[in-house]
C-alpha cells in the first residue's frame, strides 16, 4: 500500500493531467474555458474571485518554497526552523483562509444565484469538494501539529516530493508521517489529476502575455461624426 500510494500514485495523477490535457486541448477546445456567469451577476463575483484567486495563488508558493527549496537552502541563508515555521504557519493559515473564504463565497453565489446554479455542472461540485477539502485538510494539519516548531515536513514531504522528479520515489520517507498530511497529499494528487477535466484547466491559459503585449492606442473620434468617416453614396470596392 506504500508503494501504491506514494510511487504510484503521484505519476497515475501526473500522466492524467498532462494526458488529459493534450486530450481536452485537441478535442474539447471550446470547452476550455472558465464558463464564466459573469453576464448573470457580477456584483458577489467581482469580490468572490479575486479573494479566491490570491488565496490559492498564496497556496501554491507555499507549497512550491516548501516541497522544493530543502532545509539545508534556507539554513545557509540563516532562517532558522522556527523562523521557518512561524512564517509557514501565519502566511499558509491566511492564504488558506483567504481562498477557503472565496470558495464559500463562489458556492453561495451559484445556491442563490438561479442562473448561475443551473450553469453548473457536476465536474464543478467534485471540482469545489476536492479542492476545499485539499485546502480545510492542509489548513487543520498545520495547526494541529503546530506547537513547538511544529512538524517539520521538510526532512519527510519535502525529499519524497523532490524524488519523484528523479523517478526514484522514496516511498518510506512517508511512512511515518502524521495522518492527516498524508489524507491531504492524497487529495491534492487526485485534485491534480482532476484538473483537466474541470474548468481548472483554464490555468494553462491564463493572459500572462498581457504582462508583456504593447500598448494599445486609441485614437480621438470626431463627435460630431456617427463612424468612423462619412458616408459616401453608391457602391464602394471592397479591400482585400
Amino acid at each position: 500500500m506504500t508503494t501504491l500510494i506514494w510511487g504510484v500514485l503521484p505519476y497515475v495523477a501526473f500522466v492524467l493531467l498532462v494526458a488529459g490535457t493534450i486530450w481536452r486541448y485537441r478535442y474539447d477546445k471550446f470547452g476550455w474555458t472558465t464558463r464564466s456567469s459573469q453576464v448573470y451577476e457580477s456584483k458577489l463575483l467581482n469580490i468572490a474571485s479575486p479573494v479566491f484567486h490570491y488565496g490559492i495563488l498564496f497556496v501554491l508558493v507555499g507549497h512550491l518554497v516548501g516541497l522544493f527549496i530543502p532545509m539545508s537552502w534556507t539554513d545557509k541563508v540563516g532562517v532558522s526552523e522556527h523562523t521557518y515555521h512561524m512564517f509557514s504557519l501565519i502566511g499558509g493559515t491566511f492564504a488558506g483562509v483567504l481562498a477557503v473564504c472565496g470558495i464559500f463565497l463562489l458556492v453561495y453565489r451559484r445556491r442563490t444565484k438561479a442562473p448561475v446554479f443551473k450553469a453548473t455542472t457536476r465536474n464543478d461540485k467534485l471540482m469545489y469538494v476536492f479542492l476545499l477539502g485539499a485546502l480545510v485538510l492542509g489548513m487543520v494539519a498545520k495547526l494541529m501539529h503546530s506547537t513547538g516548531d511544529g512538524y517539520n515536513y521538510r526532512e519527510t514531504i519535502g525529499p519524497w516530493a523532490r524524488s519523484l522528479f528523479t523517478l526514484s520515489p522514496d516511498t518510506y520517507r512517508m511512512e511515518g508521517v502524521p495522518v492527516l498530511y498524508q489524507i491531504h497529499a492524497v487529495v491534492g494528487m487526485l485534485l491534480i489529476a482532476l484538473v483537466p477535466f474541470t474548468r481548472l484547466v483554464h490555468m494553462f491559459s491564463a493572459p500572462v502575455q498581457y504582462l508583456f503585449r504593447p500598448y494599445v492606442v486609441y485614437r480621438s473620434r470626431d463627435p460630431r461624426r456617427l463612424a468612423a468617416r462619412p458616408e459616401r453614396r453608391g457602391w464602394e470596392r471592397t479591400g482585400s
